[in-house]
């Protein structure tokens, strides 16, 4: 009996040993984003909401246990490209995932998915370099193109008869195609634009200064985290929140609200995700965020946890065998999965086409600072770059 019971146990373990290594190993899966600085908060907001999506799919993915690495790009291109190589060259990562950055991911990006050939979804940058010429089939985003939320707060600043705009952002790639766009849509007229230095200044008085001269109608703001902080704190004590009202992207948002505080209510801001989407994925992404830690979500959490799911419709379709890319693109192009934001597709060049709100910030009914929605500014919208992307 004892011999039988050997023989067995040793030939399980020989069919174990036989095994291809994919079928034993877990899926392994790259984070890059900013986790020290001042912006830290961004990049721990985005880890929640992967840590999240890993425990809503029990931590496996077409049967497959999956890991996560994450890299700290501290806020630099340099940086953040040499992490994304150790990611791929010594982890070899299935996928990698993260980037708020729009320079740090574009310093990555020929790393990744040309020379590695790895499968990298951008949970929040979304230059119009990638979105056009130089798109990718190894390259999918789950936010948007840089241009399309400035030109959705544009449109709907033409139907609220803003006649003339003040714009103010920061000097590199992201900042440059935002004000960028809101130019593409607004139809009134633009007083000024200015460029600040970054991510060095936080300092906006000069700035501020040249807006009360001029008198605008308005204000337009890109300025994400610490420096979204500043701002508005910078734009009330100048006195210019009872003369001159401001709109902004990615600028008023689940993390700087907390020390925005009421400064910023009534702001308006447009938007791929809001909070209050009324999908059931959305409400339970929600919800169990903000049971487990006190705080609502932001749309940089809100990305992430649809890059993490995206991976998981691809795996699960193949059944956790990641070894042929093709069928892996494939999968990640259907977009079969329950999005935080509804209905999700990709265009030709793996951005998606999807709806803008337009968001006010508010106290909640339990007193906490947040964003509602209150006007659907665009409908399935495609970005402008699009038509540049060779790929079909």
């Amino acid at each position: 009996m004892k011999n039988k019971l050997f023989g067995t146990a040793t030939i399980a373990a020989v069919a174990a040993l036989s095994l291809p290594a994919a079928a034993q190993s877990p899926i392994k899966i790259g984070f890059v984003s900013t986790f020290s600085g001042p912006q830290a908060a961004i990049g721990e907001d985005m880890r929640r909401s992967v840590e999240l999506a890993k425990e809503h799919l029990g931590g496996k993915m077409g049967g497959k246990p999956f890991e996560i690495i994450y890299e700290d790009d501290q806020f630099k291109p340099d940086v953040g490209k040499a992490r994304s190589e150790k990611l791929v060259q010594q982890d070899k990562v299935n996928f990698i995932a993260g980037y708020i950055w729009s320079n740090v991911l574009l310093a990555s990006l020929k790393a990744v998915a040309d020379e590695g050939d790895t499968i990298m979804i951008s949970a929040n940058a979304g230059p119009s370099q990638i979105a056009g010429e130089l798109c990718n089939k190894n390259f999918f985003s789950t936010s948007w193109q840089n241009d399309q939320t400035p030109m959705a707060m544009g449109e709907y600043l033409n139907t609220k008869g803003v006649k003339s705009l003040y714009l103010v952002g920061p000097n590199y790639a992201a900042g440059k195609d935002m004000l960028a766009g809101v130019k593409r849509t607004y139809k009134g007229k633009i007083v000024s634009e200015d460029f600040t230095k970054w991510p060095d200044q936080l300092d906006f008085s000069a700035e501020l200064t040249k807006i009360a001269a001029a008198k605008p109608d308005g204000i337009f703001i890109f300025y994400p985290g610490a420096h979204g902080v500043q701002f508005v704190k910078q734009w009330a004590q100048s006195g210019l929140n009872k003369t001159v009202p401001l709109y902004q992207v990615f600028s008023i948002d689940a993390i700087t609200l907390p020390q925005q505080g009421d400064l910023a209510i009534g702001t308006l801001g447009a938007q791929e995700w809001v909070n209050d989407l009324p999908n059931e994925a959305n409400k339970k992404y929600v919800e169990d965020f903000k049971k487990k830690h006190g705080v609502y979500p932001s749309y940089y959490g809100a990305q992430s946890y649809d890059a993490i799911m995206l991976m998981a419709s691809a795996a699960e379709a193949l059944k956790g065998d990641l070894s042929n890319k093709d069928k892996v693109r494939a999968e990640m192009k259907k977009a079969n999965f329950k999005s935080v934001r509804g209905d999700f597709k990709f265009g030709n060049n793996n951005f998606p086409i999807e709806n803008f709100y337009i968001q006010e910030a508010v106290k909640d009914p339990q007193g906490m600072m947040t964003v509602k929605t209150i006007a659907t500014a665009v409908k399935n919208a495609v970005d402008p770059f699009a038509e540049k992307c060779p790929m079909k």
